[in-house]
């Protein structure tokens, strides 16, 4: 009898898989999912949410076109506020948000509250990166000591974005002496003004964008790699002699701070679904999401257009989102003082 229940069960769950995906694939063929990227075009954001565009699709049963849109604007907030209000909630509208769109309403207590980032639904993150601090060649700023020392004039692009915050954080906690001129559309923008000699550096830059930017500046050693910024060191910078942040956090209170501002980068390039997404639809994206990630076609790719992966799923984003959300308040509160003039 034993055997017979086992049987039964047995064949239940193989007729209930393809039962599912069948369900899943009817839901989506035909249709189109439109991916909004929270990043003005042509910077790093743009290109992993561009990448990820052309593969996701033949990963989510009944393959529905994937439609890449730009939507910029306040750190990815603004994608992220049309995507929790305003878009459908049936697996047809995600989002790529970058990491201070997620951490902006927790760290800047006077931005523009325009989604609550704990509900959003993450279906995943691309990478976790590594930022860094960089200036032009020909810059008086050679290494990052020379920061400490020589006043200078770094980029950046607006409330909540890294180039903005970790040039602020940089000289809050590191005591560097450059001015924050912000107000830049993004990293393209800021790369052309440091070309035409307007900007000494920026910091906040992802390195794997700036790789995927830039790969001349590398190339040809137009540029100088000042600073590393990452919880852990980045193997192929630590080799290329670039400093760790931590070399300069002399304070335990500033290093509680830093650490608390970078751990948004473990969840570097995240993908978003609206709150009350059902959770068919959910589990779905995030499949296929995981499945993208391993496609060899997609890391192909990634490697053509010089992009690293290393991604997360969507749970575990989820998880780390509520952990940074539940800091104690004093350091909170220290670290919007240290990303803000």
């Amino acid at each position: 009898m034993r055997l017979a229940t086992t049987r039964v069960l047995a064949g239940l769950i193989a007729l209930a898989a393809p039962a599912t995906s069948a369900a899943a694939g009817d839901y989506y063929a035909g249709k189109s999912i439109d991916l909004l990227i929270g990043a003005p075009p042509g910077g790093g954001y743009d290109i992993y949410a561009r990448a990820l565009a052309r593969h996701y699709g033949r990963h989510i049963p009944g393959q529905p076109i994937i439609v890449a849109k730009n939507m910029p604007g306040a750190a990815s907030a603004r994608a992220a506020g049309f995507i929790s209000t305003l878009a459908p909630k049936d697996g047809t509208a995600i989002a790529a948000l970058m990491p201070g769109g997620v951490v902006g309403p927790l760290l800047d207590e006077k931005a523009e509250t325009l989604f609550d980032p704990t509900k959003v639904l993450y279906l995943g993150t691309a990478n976790n990166g590594t930022r860094i601090c960089v200036s032009r060649k020909d810059s008086k700023i050679k290494t990052f000591d020379d920061a400490l020392t020589q006043k200078a004039v770094f980029g950046g692009v607006s409330t909540s974005d890294s180039t903005r915050g970790y040039g602020y954080m940089h000289k809050k906690t590191s005591g560097a002496k450059y001015d924050v001129v912000s107000g830049y559309s993004g990293t393209a923008e800021i790369a052309l003004a440091m070309e035409r000699g307007e900007l000494d550096g920026v910091c906040g830059w992802d390195w794997a964008s700036f790789k995927s930017q830039r790969p001349d500046w590398i190339r040809d050693h137009q540029a100088n790699l000042l600073l590393q910024v990452g919880l852990e060191p980045n193997e192929e910078l630590t080799r290329m002699g670039v400093p760790s942040v931590f070399k300069y956090i002399t304070n335990e209170d500033d290093r509680k701070v830093v650490e608390l501002i970078i751990s948004q980068q473990v969840f570097q390039r995240s993908y978003i679904a609206p709150p009350g997404l059902p959770a068919e639809q959910l589990d779905t994206l995030r499949s296929a999401f995981d499945a993208t990630m391993r496609d060899q076609d997609f890391l192909h790719d990634a490697e053509t257009i010089r992009i690293d992966i290393a991604p997360l799923p969507g749970a575990k984003v989820q998880e780390l989102v509520q952990k940074i959300y539940a800091a104690p308040k004093d350091v909170v509160a220290r670290a919007r003082q240290a990303i803000n003039p």
